[in-house]
């Protein structure tokens, strides 16, 4: 069975950019541009340096776990969503909006878009090819999608959040295209917004999607992740989750849809119902088996289990073992014993 991560990894201690995992209040607060220009001044000559030992040094941490697809952990990135909108024209950095996010469980202070949205130079290339030379195993680069992009800035121009996804969808879709161009064979979509807003996601955020991915040649695995949401620290289980039927409301247009090969849920923070598995006949699933927000360690033998479990509805060839997000808040020497569990577990199947 194979074994992949989701995206982000936990930051080198060394490497002194802010990291949104870090943020006082939890991630999705940490002001955008707090602390990042001037970490970035003060690396200088040295930053590339610098980022280049941080991303080899991730890398190597998943594949000496065992892990088959990795990631780059998004090392470069002070927040998954609002790097990838530096790149983007029709962003304000300087001009931050007070919102309240998630259902009322964040406040933040997030760049406005003032203008329209249109793709820049590349940048996702350059950093997947540095990172695939770290290692053999095929490299997941991993970028957020439109509709999870809006609910985490500030609209001054749109007015139609519609709208708004399908520009940002288009300025994506480049980055996408080039990435496959380079040769990265795994591109995934970061969507969480879809499970907290199943009726958006279906009424326009599929539609928007689908442009982000469209074009994309079948010879890349396209990815779409849709995790229910990061807490404000470790061990607390009251945060804010996305609805449990939610995955299930979106089953049947994630399966439908011809440009996406694999769908990340999550499964060891709340278990579903493994029937749920039955709904995609057609769609790969990065299925979460570890959970990313508890610090208690899975045993290989509940792992395992809990694999075994879901084989009984779903191909053995569909399913792949992953933790529930990205593993920023668990510190580096728990998710590397948490991916080793993972990949024994997977391994004895």
């Amino acid at each position: 069975m194979l074994t992949t991560t989701i995206g982000a990894y936990p930051k080198p201690d060394d490497l002194p950019l802010p990291d949104w995992f870090r943020a006082p209040g939890g991630p999705d607060t940490s002001e955008p541009t707090e602390g990042w220009t001037r970490a970035m001044a003060q690396l200088g000559s040295d930053a590339e340096a610098a980022l280049s030992r941080a991303t080899e040094q991730v890398i190597r941490d998943q594949v000496d776990a065992g892990i088959d697809i990795p990631t780059d952990g998004e090392v470069r990135r002070e927040n998954y969503i609002h790097y990838h909108c530096r790149h983007l024209d029709g962003f304000d950095f300087e001009r931050l909006v007070d919102r309240e996010l998630r259902g009322g469980a964040y406040r933040a202070r997030l760049p406005a878009i003032t203008g329209p949205i249109a793709a820049r130079e590349h940048f996702l290339p350059a950093e997947w090819r540095l990172a695939q030379s770290f290692t053999g195993r095929p490299l997941k680069v991993t970028l957020p999608g439109p509709m999870t992009i809006v609910d985490t800035t500030a609209d001054l121009h749109y007015s139609d959040p519609k709208r708004l996804g399908a520009d940002l969808a288009r300025a994506l879709n480049r980055e996408v295209l080039a990435l496959a161009e380079a040769g990265c064979l795994h591109i995934q979509v970061d969507e969480p917004v879809f499970a907290r807003k199943p009726e958006e996601a279906l009424d326009y955020g599929m539609e928007n999607l689908e442009r982000v991915l469209h074009g994309c040649p079948d010879r890349v695995t396209r990815t779409v992740h849709m995790c229910c949401g990061y807490p404000d620290r470790l061990d607390n289980p009251d945060y804010p989750k996305a609805s449990r039927d939610s995955y299930s409301r979106l089953a049947g247009a994630v399966d439908a849809s011809p440009l996406i090969d694999a769908v990340s849920i999550e499964d060891a923070h709340r278990h579903n119902d493994l029937s749920l598995l039955e709904a995609f006949p057609a769609t790969t699933v990065i299925f979460g088996v570890v959970a990313v927000a508890k610090s208690r360690l899975e045993p290989v033998e509940e792992i395992r289990d809990r694999l075994r479990a879901a084989l009984g509805h779903i191909d053995a060839g569909r399913l792949i073992a992953a933790p529930d997000c990205g593993l920023g808040l668990l510190g580096r020497d728990l998710a590397r014993a948490k991916l080793r569990n993972m990949c024994e577990a997977a391994r004895s199947l």
